[in-house]
């Protein structure tokens, strides 16, 4: 199942970002602390990112130093692309 979250994390963003807040909503509220404003600019224009930044903010995986800030460079290029 993760395997099959992440081919469509790949194509879809925006859908996986909308199945996390939908059934997931815990996994947002570090990292954008209550807010409403900036998940909703980055759904709308920086999905890659948005996704990116919310599964790296977790300190399990290192935070945004290292891998994560890379991950988020290269989220935000695609973003771009």
């Amino acid at each position: 199942m993760p395997c099959l979250f992440i081919v469509l994390a790949a194509f879809f963003p925006r859908v996986v970002l909308f199945l996390l807040w939908l059934f997931q909503p815990a996994f947002f509220s570090p990292e954008f602390d209550g807010q409403f404003l900036w998940p909703l600019l980055g759904f709308l224009f920086l999905p890659f990112t948005t996704l990116m930044y919310a599964v790296f903010f977790d300190a399990a995986l290192g935070g945004l130093a290292g891998p994560g800030v890379i991950a988020v460079v290269v989220a935000v290029l695609l973003d771009l692309g």
